[in-house]
């Protein structure tokens, strides 16, 4: 009996333990100076959790078996996961996000779908089948399928081979498969049963109904609205994964899906407020291309070449560099900050404009820019640099496009208006490096590129920058 309790609180303090490294590993990713310690504190943490749960953790007593098949199977995941983050490209990081959160999820419905067949005939002789147990079992079900479906969607989008699918109809479909779902896990523990394999096929079918609701409301999504999403989707599978922590009784399990969970829903509001949407039409899935932009096409632009944008960039006191998903296609963050040193050595300021959304994830160019040691001070919020723009000698957007447009200011009819941007056009100068005219993620024109003020300059970002670096040197 002693050494049961001994066991057991072991295993409580070791969870307690694994909680708090998981806490201070959040705190320290809100940093790019401490992340890297940050990510390395919280997997300790999961180690830790592990182990002591194979360890220590028993059941009526008895020890957990199948020991040697849970290694093989952590052995077999963790080198594939090593394998998949160590060759995965900065462009394609966002997809490897959707990929992982999807995993948990499935998870996290994988252990609802084990365990609801197992539900103790004592309890449900106690209190019937309106219990917390039951009731953390479906839920748990549910969103953990919606994350998993609905991060294999997102992960096809952003990979290019699944396109959007708008139908107008689409929002009142997914309101009522989603009232569907709380009504079928309202309808399950409201049962009067004497065995819970009577209702266990319910179970498969309340799975297959998730899975369509996952992959329909993030089906119509689309265009810059998709960091939302995947911010949503990462809150989803955090509050799968605590369903588990009370199914266990496992307080580091609990904990881990808590932050998880209370983080992305957190990120996901911030988000929201970044695209100038509601959570609501997050949920019901009906952002991105509700509607067409009316903007005037045409207009002249203006180009200019290498070397006049060397002159004008190094003779300028303030530039403003304003990164996209282009940066990251093009894989130029270090000639980027190549750019940025040598521009500073002529006794230009040099700052990055970054706007919540730009990229594919939510602090997509942060991490970009991270890898290039470019310093979190340069980096800037959209919202605290807009007022110094029109001080700013020379903004250079590369391969941004919607985070800059005007028409999210100007145009009542466009699928971005009300959205915050970065105010390129306060600038007294502004360069935009693309390869060509084309649009941006949400499909519409782009009215600062006919602006007086701009000035493109056409070719590959990192072809260009080099040119660029190579010029300015030469000065």
């Amino acid at each position: 009996m002693m050494d049961q309790i001994t066991t057991s609180g072991i295993l409580e303090i070791t969870y307690v333990i694994a909680s708090v490294l998981f806490i201070l590993g959040l705190k320290m990713l809100s940093h790019p100076e401490t992340a890297r310690r940050g990510n390395f504190l919280a997997a300790i943490g999961m180690i830790l959790a592990i182990i002591a749960t194979i360890l220590f953790h028993k059941k009526d007593g008895q020890p957990i078996h199948n020991i040697v098949w849970i290694l093989a199977a952590i052995i077999i995941g963790t080198l594939i996961g090593w394998a998949i983050a160590k060759r995965v490209k900065m462009t394609a990081m966002p997809q490897l996000v959707s990929f992982f959160n999807g995993m948990g999820g499935a998870a996290a419905a994988l252990i609802s779908m084990m365990e609801f067949p197992h539900v103790s005939p004592e309890l449900i002789a106690k209190s019937g089948m309106a219990n917390g147990h039951v009731l953390a079992i479906l839920i748990g079900l549910m969103i953990g399928t919606v994350s998993w479906a609905g991060s294999m969607i997102a992960f096809g989008k952003l990979d290019g081979w699944i396109g959007d699918m708008r139908i107008k109809a689409m929002k009142y479909v997914n309101l009522t498969i989603l009232t569907f779902l709380i009504g079928f896990i309202a309808f399950i523990m409201t049962r009067k049963v004497t065995a819970i394999a009577e209702l266990t096929p319910l179970i498969y079918i309340m799975f297959a109904v998730a899975v369509v609701y996952g992959v329909l409301f993030v089906m119509p999504i689309g265009g810059a609205d998709m960091p939302v999403v995947i911010s949503l989707l990462n809150s989803f599978t955090g509050v799968a994964a605590a369903m588990g922590g009370f199914l266990y009784n496992n307080q580091a399990m609990l904990t881990g899906g808590i932050l998880v969970g209370s983080a992305g829903t957190i990120l996901t509001i911030l988000m929201c407020k970044a695209m100038n949407r509601s959570l609501l039409n997050v949920i019901v899935g009906v952002f991105g291309g509700g509607g067409q932009a009316n903007t005037d096409e045409g207009g002249t632009i203006k180009e200019i070449s290498i070397s006049d944008a060397a002159v004008l960039l190094s003779y300028s006191k303030k530039v403003v560099i304003v990164p996209g998903y282009g940066l990251a296609v093009a894989q130029a963050q270090h000639i980027c900050h190549e750019l940025d040193k040598l521009l500073e050595e002529k006794g230009v300021e040099v700052k990055y404009a970054i706007h919540p959304v730009a990229g594919r994830m939510p602090g997509h160019m942060n991490v970009l820019l991270a890898e290039a040691d470019v310093p979190y001070d340069k980096l800037i919020e959209s919202d605290e640099i807009n007022p110094d723009l029109p001080n700013t000698d020379v903004l250079v957007v590369i391969g941004a496009n919607d985070v800059v447009n005007p028409a999210a200011e100007d145009n009542p009819t466009s699928p971005i208006y009300g959205m915050p941007i970065i105010k390129a056009r306060d600038a007294k100068n502004v360069i935009v490096m693309k390869r060509g005219m084309g649009k941006g993620y949400a499909a519409i024109e782009n009215m600062l590129f006919f602006n007086e003020k701009t000035r493109m300059l056409f070719g590959d970002a990192k072809g260009t920058l080099q040119a660029l670096v190579s010029e300015v040197k030469n000065m």
